[in-house]
This record gives structure tokens, sequence and C-alpha cells, in this order.
């Protein structure tokens, strides 16, 4: 369930037809297209929205306008908007990324600004962005967003800011570049010209000279103060006595005017402007359902106040939505609160009435993130927790976990003590929102609110939520300690959570699944997945069933059943869409173990760097065995400085982290650099440190000590057999069979190498025997000859006949030879890309068929170009037909 857009946001506001023409700003705002962006930053007043407007009007290229409200602070709702700005422009824009917006764990905001900026490139006519009023934004993950933006901006597109206030971005840089057009509060200032223009032909009065530069020196050119005058001196006599009286600071001058104005509008006009006050945006209906029993219908209203110039902006052409000019809107609610009543109370009371009604009008309307927003205004605290828990999916899992977060945030601790249902809600926000320390105690809090009250269906219900939050943090620890507290957790949340609440317990059973299978009891964990899955599935719950099914394919992976385990991360990559979120890291890191196990290093090589990139965004330890496998497929490149260069950079996290139990794998894999490098001492010392057997063996076989290796793994393999790890089993069966092999018993050799061969041929290993170099090489032959597994095993002798093809080639002869080569060819890899754009593919096509990210597609399209030279796939095309690759 998505939030719907307000499409009021992206109007450009229409022109005004009495509008001063600035033809000096103008011209500036011209002159300034080539660089990326033009700033207009000056106080309220200076006229910043309505220059651009104007210049809009007569400029006639396309405009993508976004109007900024507070709530865009959130990030993830302000790329929400920021797409449907664009997609006024280009329908096809940000299409794919929504999806991945709407989930409870969104994909990083550079992951996604990337591929919007590859949409924007695409599109073919030079267009502007406007932010309109910036300065309501207080959020420096939008600031750090807008400065990629601007660092990556394609040529196409010009960004235009209009802002009360400098915003946090590299100016200066951008100044140095001459990368930035500026127009300041001494810029917009009316001239006199201007200032005589406005009063007496826009606002129809009939000033003298110097009435006009009396009034144009007091306000210094300040465009609001001039219409607030202006409005006030309309049927005043004496216009000398009022320009001389008129001084001040801008403030002050404001609130005489604001007394000037309001005190000449009739009691009506005066209670809507004051009562309306709390919108920031209204409509006619809107109006009506605030006010009740208004003397005049809302659009009637609305329509008088636009035609009486008095800050009323129209927000689209059909003139249906509104908003105040944003000062003015200020010093109304400023002057309501204020409104003499009979009691503090009494204007309290009016205020969070004025906000219930906005609420509740929103909720009938389906717009829910402002029907929470005026019943957090309200202070109604139990209509907001509703609101946020909503009838469905809770809001703070549809990307509204920020403004959730600061409402919570700022109760008071008189409420929360309370109300328990809150406090186990604010765990769970702040559980989502990656603040793990914070959540034990407003657990602890909401248990000591239960503390004497009644059992009922809701305090169970809390109970079980308590259980499984309790659960998920001990998963997010990732600390083998932990497992019995996820499993006794886990099913106290499934004894109290109410049966029917399958958006529940289906994050539970994901995190029993993983207990038991980090405990070895895999025919659970099977089933508790496969329960996620269904519980999720009937729910629409598609951030648990991403979860659960990746832990499956992770479990059918351990089994060796690798063709079945492919098929499950390939469907958890369709359920993410494009661009993946980071809880696809799992589903990418094992489609790259399957894949270097197929022999298809190249596709492992993608798929490991995928994984990495999304892993390293959690705040868990998922990214340590993207990080020590991606270092393995360096190893298999001979790259070794890189190899240890990432495992030494994957040890120093998981230490200043605290992820102690993950020191055997990083181990494992340092043992592993260690013998490319021949470091046999080190490695050896290692292997005494940590329990990791395998590793062991290989040192001791290293060392040609080979009744040792093959004491440790006889051990090992007994402790595989009595568990039933097929994953495990095989590793140990294959390097028997090279130790035996070592020690010279080619018949128990042969005999370990054909339980091993049984054990993998279903899931058409072939990397494992490969990696084990010439001996295994001799063993498979010898394996044919005695007619073990003879087909298997001849498969794999031709693997590795072709490695050593490819390793005697040279890379000239691994491509079709070019009439003119190329500075450097292209990959395996690039080429198959290639003849996938050459068939017209499109780039979503071409990573459905190879399973690939489209911003990895993307990416392959960028370097094929390059390597080309060429700028278009046309291009592209003909070119690689002129060098004969295709």
């Amino acid at each position: 369930m998505s939030v719907p857009v307000l499409a009021t946001k992206l109007y450009i506001p229409p022109p005004q037809p009495n509008a001063v023409l600035r033809s000096r700003l103008v011209e500036r705002l011209n002159a300034g297209l080539h660089r990326k962006l033009t700033l207009i930053s000056a106080p309220a007043g200076f006229g910043k929205t309505t220059l651009v407007r104007e210049w809009v009007a007569s400029r006639g290229r396309p405009v993508a306008w976004l109007s900024l409200d507070e709530g865009d602070t959130d990030p993830n709702r302000w790329l929400t908007y920021l797409i449907a700005a664009l997609q006024t422009v280009s329908k096809q824009v940000g299409q794919e990324m929504l999806g991945a917006l709407q989930s409870p764990q969104p994909p990083a905001i550079e992951t996604l600004l990337t591929t919007l900026l590859n949409d924007i490139a695409a599109i073919p006519e030079p267009f502007v962005l406007v932010f309109d009023d910036y300065h309501v934004i207080d959020a420096r993950r939008v600031d750090d967003a807008i400065t990629f933006l601007l660092e990556h901006l394609p040529p196409q597109m010009h960004l235009i800011i209009t802002t009360r206030e400098d915003p946090r971005l590299p100016l200066a840089r951008l100044r140095a570049r001459g990368q930035l057009t500026e127009l300041r509060a001494a810029d917009l200032r009316f001239t006199y010209s201007e200032a005589a223009e406005f009063l007496n032909r826009a606002m129809g009065l009939n000033l003298s000279e110097e009435t006009i530069a009396a009034l144009e020196s007091r306000t210094e050119g300040w465009i609001a103060g001039l219409q607030l005058a202006a409005i006030s001196m309309q049927g005043h006599e004496d216009t000398s006595g009022f320009v001389a009286s008129f001084t001040g600071s801008h403030r002050f001058i404001l609130d005489y005017l604001m007394e000037e104005v309001l005190q000449k509008q009739p009691e009506s006009v005066q209670s809507f402007l004051l009562h309306t006050s709390i919108l920031d945006r209204m409509c006619g209906p809107l109006c009506d359902a605030v006010l009740l029993d208004a003397p005049a219908s809302g659009e009637v209203t609305l329509d008088d106040l636009e035609r009486a110039n008095l800050f009323v902006v129209p927000l689209d052409n059909q003139r249906l939505w509104y908003r105040y000019h944003h000062l003015f809107a200020e010093l109304l609610r400023q002057r309501l609160h204020q409104r003499p009543t009979s009691s503090t109370v009494d204007a309290r009371c009016l205020v969070a009435e004025l906000h219930n009604r906005a609420s509740r009008w929103f909720e009938e309307h389906d717009l829910e993130i402002e029907a929470f927003q005026h019943a957090a205004a309200a202070n109604d605290v139990e209509r907001t927790e509703r609101l946020i828990e909503g009838s469905g999916m809770p809001l703070y899992l549809r990307g509204g976990v920020t403004p959730v977060l600061t409402w919570l945030e700022s109760l008071p601790p008189s409420i929360l003590d309370t109300r328990p249902s809150l406090c186990v809600m604010f765990a769970t926000v702040l559980t989502i929102a990656g603040h793990i320390t914070q959540v034990e105690s407003k657990l602890l809090a909401a248990e000591a609110a239960m503390d004497g009250m009644e059992p009922n269906d809701e305090t169970r219900h809390l109970i079980g939520r308590i259980a499984g939050i309790r659960a998920l943090l001990a998963v997010l620890t990732s600390d083998p300690g932990q497992m019995e507290t996820i499993i006794v957790q886990s099913q106290r949340a499934l004894d109290y959570l109410h049966p029917d609440n399958l958006r529940e317990r289906a994050g539970v059973f994901w995190r029993l699944g993983l207990a038991y299978q980090f405990q070895g009891n895999r025919s659970a964990a099977y089933e508790a997945f496969h329960d996620a899955i269904s519980a999720s599935e009937r729910t629409g719950n598609v951030h648990v069933t991403v979860l659960a099914t990746s832990s499956l394919g992770k479990l059918q992976e351990s089994d060796n059943h690798l063709h079945r385990a492919a098929e499950t991360y390939r469907r958890v990559l369709q359920l993410v869409g494009h661009p993946p979120g980071r809880i696809a890291c799992e589903a990418f890191g094992g489609l790259s173990r399957i894949s270097y196990e197929w022999n298809d290093p190249e596709m492992a090589l993608e798929y490991g760097q995928e994984s990495v990139q999304l892993a390293r965004q959690l705040e868990i330890a998922s990214f340590v065995s993207s990080e020590l496998f991606l270092a393995r497929l360096y190893l298999a490149r001979s790259d070794v400085v890189g190899a240890k260069a990432l495992v030494t950079n994957t040890e120093q996290t998981v230490r200043q982290r605290n992820f102690w139990h993950r020191l055997p794998e990083v181990a494992s894999t340092h043992v592993h650099v260690m013998l490319h490098e021949g470091n046999l001492e080190d490695a050896a010392l290692l292997t005494q440190t940590y329990e990791i057997p395998l590793s062991r063996a290989r040192v001791q076989l290293a060392l040609e000590n080979t009744a040792a290796a093959l004491e440790t793994l006889g051990h090992h393999r007994r402790n595989m057999d009595e568990t039933g790890w097929d994953d495990e089993r095989l590793k140990v069966m294959v390097l028997q069979a090279v130790a035996y092999h070592a020690h010279g018993e080619q018949d128990v050799a042969m005999q370990h190498l054909g339980d091993a061969l049984a054990l993998a041929e279903s899931g058409g290993f072939i990397r494992t025997f490969l990696d084990e170099g010439d001996a295994m090489a001799q063993l498979l032959s010898e394996a044919i000859a005695r007619s073990v597994k003879p087909d298997y095993a001849g498969r794999l002798v031709a693997a590795f006949d072709a490695e050593r093809q490819l390793d005697a080639s040279t890379p000239d002869q691994t491509l079709p030879r070019p009439t003119q080569p190329l500075i450097e060819p292209l990959s395996q890899r690039e080429l198959e890309v290639l003849r996938l754009i050459a068939q017209g593919h499109s780039n979503r096509e071409i990573g459905e068929r190879l399973f690939l990210a489209l911003n990895t597609v993307k990416g392959h399209n960028r370097v094929i170009f390059g390597k080309l030279q060429v700028q278009r796939r046309t291009e592209a095309v003909a070119r690689a037909r002129e060098l004969e690759l295709l």
C-alpha cells in the first residue's frame, strides 16, 4: 500500500495577470542556464517564487516543479515527490524506484539517486527542476542527496532552488567551478521603477513620485512590505501621512500592517483566515470541514480572497487548491494562538479541534500522512496512534518512519508511561530506524505500564509483540549465544499473538527459523521459513517474504540443492525489484557462490560485488560472509593483494563492531590468503588459534604432514556425518580424497572421491573439485578408468582441460579478432550484454535475462560505450559490427 502523492505540490503556480516584468532578473536566469544550479536566496516576501514562476512562463522549456513543505524532511518522502515532479517531464523517470521506496528498508539513497540520474540522462531535451521553499527542509540526508545530485547532474537538467536561507550545500565549491548563479535580496528588491509599476498599475493606486520614492526607501524594495502597504493604503486619503508613519524593521512593519489588513476585513473573513491558517494547503471542501458553520462556502471565500490579493496562492490551474503566503500563514497562526478567549485553555482547545477536523477530512479522503500530522498537531494521542497503525500496513512500514519517530520522541513521559501500546510502537520504530540500543528501555517501560493491568486480548497482544521485538534484537546482534533467546522469545510471541495476526507472526516465524538453522536443526528451520513465507504472502508483507525466502535459499544451498537454491534466490530478486534494496544482499551472495561453483567466475564476481555493496549498508553481520567470499573470488583471479586487503579490512570492521563469533570465518579466509602467499608458518599459527578444521588440514597438507591432515579430517568427517550437514560433508570428502592421494593410499582416496561425486552430482558442483588442482585432476582421470561416476568425472575432467587451455591462451584469442583492436578488450560479460543490446532488448530485459540489477546493466553499458568510444546504443552496435565483435 503506497502513500498517495499530493498532486498540488507539483503544480507550477499560474502567473499573475498584473505581475511586474523584471527583465533584468530574467536575463540573469537565462544566462545561468548553462550552469548546474541557480540559487535564489532571500528573506520572506522578496518575490522569489513569483520571479521563477514568471520566468518559467516566458521561457518555454519543460519544467518539473516541487513545492516543498516540512513533511519533505523525510528523505523517502522527498525522493517520492522528486520522482513525481520529474515524471511531469518524462513519465518513465523513476518508475522502477517507487516500489522500493515504500519498502520498510528501502535501498540507500545514493543507490536510488544513481538510478534516477541514469533515467534523467535518458530524457532527450533540456529541462528545469525547481525546488520551491527549500528552507523548510531541515535534514542533512536530504542536503547530502542534493549534493550528490549536483555532483553528477546530467547536462540537460538545470536545478533552481528558492529559499529564505542558504542551504547546506557545497556553494563555495560550485562558485569556484563556475557552476552557480545566485540571486540575493539585494538583487530581488524592487527598484524605483518596479515599485512604481507595482503600486500604481498592479495595485491600482495613484501615488506621486515622492510618495513612491519614500515608500520604496522605507521598505528598501521589500516586495511583501510594499504589497501590505498598498493593501492598507487602498481607500486611505492621507497617503503622505501614512508613509511618514511607516517606519521600523521588517518585523514591526509587518506586525503593523497585519493589524491594518485584518482589522479592515469583515469578522467572517478574519475568522476564515485565522481558522484555516492551520492548513498547509486548502481546498473549498476542506475549509468547510474545518470551519463547520461558515456563512459562505470555502470555495467562494477562497475565490474572494484571491481576487482581494490577500496572500492566497493558487496551486493548480483549476483553482481547486490554494495555500497562504508562508509568512502570512505563520503570522495568522501566531495570532490564532494569541487570540483573546475566555481562557488560555479555550484557545488551545480551539486549535486542537481545528486540527482534528482537518485530520478527519484527510482520513476520509485517504491522505493518511496528512491525517496523521493533523492528529498529532491536535495532541490527540489515541487518534494519532490509530492512524499510524492503520487498517493494513502501519505507516512506519510504508516509508513513514521519520515523522512517526519524531512524534513519538515529542511525547512527554507522562503519556508514554501510561500507554504501553505506545511504548511498544516506539520500540518497533526505533528498531526499524536502527536505534537498537534504545529499544530495550521502551520494552521495559511497556511492561511497567502493563503491571497491574487486567489481562485481556490487548495485553496479550502487547506481550506477544514485546517478545517478538526481543527475538528480533537477538537476531540483529548476530551473536550465537543469543540463539536460545531467539527461540524462547519467538515461542512466547507465537503463544501470545492472536492466530489471525499473520503480519507479526510472519516475522516471528522467520526469526525462529534463523535460530533453528544456526543450531543445526535444519528440518525445524525449513518448517519455520515456510510458515513465515505463507503468512507474509497472505498479508502482502513483502519485506518478511524476502527475508524468509532468502533464508530458505541459504538452507537449500547448505543441503547442496544448488539448482533449487538458485531459483529461490532469483525469486528474491524478482520480489525486491529494481533497484534492489539492502535486504537483497543475501540473495546476491547466494547467487555469487552458486555461480562460482558452476564455474562462472565473471557472473560470481558481479553478484559478489553487488552483495557486498548492499550488505555494507546494513548494521548487522551480513557483510562478513559477502566480503570474505569476494576475497575468495579475488584469489581465484590470482589477485592475492586485493584479497588480503579485503580480508584485513573485514577483520578490522568485525572487531570494531564486536562480531567476535565471526572471527573464525575471517581466519579461515585469511589462511587461504596465506597459503597463496606461501606463508605457512603464520597460517599454521592461525589454525591453532581458531577451530577451523578444514583450514588446519590444508596447512598440514601444505607442510606435507599428511598423517596429521588425515587425522584432522577424519575427526571432522565423523562430526559432519552425525549432524547430517551435506555441505560440510562434501568439503571434507573432497579434501580426504586429496589427502589420501598424497599419502599414497589410492584405493582409499578413490573411495572418498566416489562418495564426494555421488553427493555432488545432483547439484552440479564443479569448482569444489577444480580448486584442488592437479591432484584432483589425476584422481578424476583414475575415477574414469575405474568407472567411478564416469560421466560426472568426465565432465569435471573436461572442465579442467578447458581451464588449462584458457590459462595458456592470450587475451586476444578469447575474443573475436577486431579489424581495429580496442585499447581495452570487452570482457565476456560485456560481450554478452552487447549481443543482447544488438538484439534490441531494453536494459530491464537484459537484467531479467542475466539476473542483474538494472544499475549493473547500465554500468555495463557505460563501460561498453567507453571502450567502443560511442555515445548511443545504435552507435555501439554499428561499431561492434565494424570490429567483428558480433
